[in-house]
């Protein structure tokens, strides 16, 4: 039963905050941002990161994924310029707060050394499978990730300009 009421809020905040972000993530910027997220996965590891599909709904289908999708800037403290409606709902905050924010917040103070080193290492290889971490919500929930992919996005003449990170399974602590 539980099960259940939880997935009937996951669906009923997914569809708000898919509600909130309708028009943001289908500018011109953010569709050519997730087409890069999409494009990088497939350099980084050899498989898509969605169902191949329509390039025209790329957007909407990486928007929409149940596996939760991020990326942050390449700046010294990066800072989210994407998350999916998956990674919105379990922050649970809207787009507008979402995007901007330094990335090392995502994840309580006593987390952030080992994101950093993990992020890091995903720099140095440009990619990395199986990351496990605590991360925050805006309320103070608290959850486990577990087996998260992190790979560096690659820009306009294979510059690096940035990284993102999915993953699937994660709990509630």
């Amino acid at each position: 039963m539980g099960a259940l009421i939880a997935g009937s809020r996951r669906r009923r905040l997914r569809r708000l905050a898919v509600q909130q972000a309708a028009a943001v993530w289908l500018t011109p910027v953010k569709q050519s941002l997730a087409a890069c997220i999409v494009r990088s996965f497939e350099q980084a590891f050899e498989r898509p990161l969605l169902p191949r599909g329509n390039a025209e709904h790329l957007p909407q289908e990486l928007f929409a994924s149940d596996t939760v999708v991020l990326a942050h800037d390449g700046s010294t403290d990066p800072c989210l310029i994407y998350a999916n409606a998956a990674a919105l709902q379990l922050w649970e905050r809207p787009w507008t707060e979402m995007i901007g924010m330094p990335s090392r917040l995502t994840a309580e103070p006593q987390e952030r050394e080992g994101r950093a080193r993990m992020l890091a290492t995903a720099l140095q290889q440009h990619a990395c499978e199986g990351y496990s971490g605590v991360r925050i919500s805006k309320s103070g929930r608290r959850f486990q990730i577990h087996n998260a992919r992190l790979w560096t996005l690659w820009g306009p003449g294979d510059q690096p300009c940035g990284q993102a990170a999915a993953f699937s399974s994660w709990w509630w602590l």
